[in-house]
């Protein structure tokens, strides 16, 4: 480790917990990118284009393609750089991506609004491997708890991102939200400060297994636990993608309420994501991974009532709170399941191949969001939910009978 090694395990909880502090804290600050984009992105792609509308979502389409892009980067960075120095690099990304979106919004163009968006989800890329250097920088018992306190981070990101979006909106006025994103700079120089301070472990915590070669990532990502992880992780984080980017749409252009409400309720959705992250590592150590993912699909399916009861305020708000509760559940559940499916010394290329496709999955889900709400309307967006759900239940009802099984053998 970088400043010498403490041995023993006071040693490594102590090297852990100051390590996942200041990860939560850059998570906290580069994951604001993400609500504020949300917060603005259809809105301003509406705004910016003319009589046909249904590509109002692209850029936060480019937004999640640039996620999926950044888990290939991040994964060659951290090989040559260090994890310390392409988290920094990720940061650096966000402020560039910010400049570039401010910069289309005063010349009024589209499609460098897209890539500015893009530029941005680069960097959500690098933030996204931050819950992954926080389990692999921990014993094995506290990495559960490790990731879901850098997903609790995430409540002052729901706070200072829409925030930021409703307080810097008109700074530029009559440029709508170039205020905005221009904030996106001071931001990624705090995040590059925090970042300074880190001092991750060279190789993964809890490495035991030093003489056993790396299985085939092929061997691996076939296995019934990884791809069961993988999907309900899919499922979780591209139906949380796909109502969120509809919503604010269906709030101010399908039923008229005022940009902050819809702002204000992505707002509540966020906290709602990451709240929950301060119990649901406790969660999955008393009850397991897949009963906690089980409990947020079932909570999806509950926001799809709510959402299809109506279109007044309440059940909008009511409906992505819900949303954010699931994706929480479901999403660090299936991280979880994940993380146990690879020895440590196969991390790097499971957790790219990992991200590269669920954001790549995510980056559809949000491009399909606005044209399914051109086509047909909220009520069918909700609709959506229930197969996807329905599946992964099945899923993971099978990977309890199968760890059953396991658990019956190995005795």
């Amino acid at each position: 480790m970088q400043g010498g090694t403490v041995p023993g395990l006071e040693g490594q909880m102590r090297s852990a917990r100051r390590n996942v502090t200041l990860l939560a804290a850059a998570q906290a600050i580069l994951g604001s990118a993400g609500p504020m984009s949300f917060s603005a992105g259809a809105l301003v792609g509406y705004e910016l284009l003319g009589d046909d509308k249904s590509l109002a979502t692209a850029p936060l389409t480019g937004f999640n393609i640039g996620v999926a892009l950044g888990a290939i980067v991040v994964a060659t960075a951290s090989r040559f750089l260090g994890r310390k120095a392409s988290f920094m690099l990720g940061a650096l990304l966000a402020g560039a991506g910010g400049l570039v979106a401010s910069l289309a919004l005063f010349r009024s163009d589209f499609w460098l609004f897209a890539a500015g968006l893009l530029l941005i989800g680069l960097s959500g890329g690098f933030t996204q491997k931050i819950r992954f250097a926080a389990a692999d920088a921990s014993p094995s018992f506290y990495k559960g708890k490790a990731i879901s306190w850098i997903l609790a981070g995430g409540i002052i990101s729901a706070i200072l991102g829409p925030q930021l979006a409703i307080w810097a909106k008109d700074y530029f006025a009559p440029v709508t939200f170039a205020g905005t994103f221009l904030a996106l700079v001071p931001l990624a120089a705090a995040a590059i400060l925090v970042l300074s301070f880190l001092r991750l472990p060279q190789k993964p915590v809890g490495h035991d297994h030093t003489d056993e070669p790396a299985r085939p990532l092929r061997e691996i990502v076939l296995t019934q636990r990884f791809l069961t992880g993988l999907v309900c992780g899919i499922g979780s984080y591209a139906l949380m993608t796909f109502m969120m980017t509809g919503a604010p749409l269906a709030m101010v252009i399908g039923c008229g309420m005022p940009s902050e409400m819809a702002t204000l309720g992505i707002q509540w959705h966020v906290i709602a994501m990451f709240g929950p992250s301060f119990f649901t590592g406790m969660l999955i150590a008393r009850y397991g991974a897949e009963k906690v993912v089980a409990l947020g699909l079932v909570i999806l399916m509950a926001c799809a009532l709510v959402a299809h009861a109506g279109v007044e305020l309440w059940n909008f708000w009511t409906a992505l709170v819900l949303l954010g509760i699931g994706w929480n559940f479901g999403f660090i559940g299936s991280t979880a399941i994940v993380a146990a499916s690879y020895r440590p010394h196969e991390a790097d290329k499971v957790q790219g191949f990992n991200d590269i496709v669920l954001f790549g999955t995510v980056a559809l889900s949000s491009f399909s969001s606005g044209r399914v709400f051109t086509a047909y309307g909220w009520n069918v967006m909700n609709l959506v939910i229930w197969p996807v759900t329905i599946l992964c239940l099945v899923l993971i009802l099978a990977e309890m009978r199968a760890a059953r099984l396991r658990a019956a053998a190995s005795r």
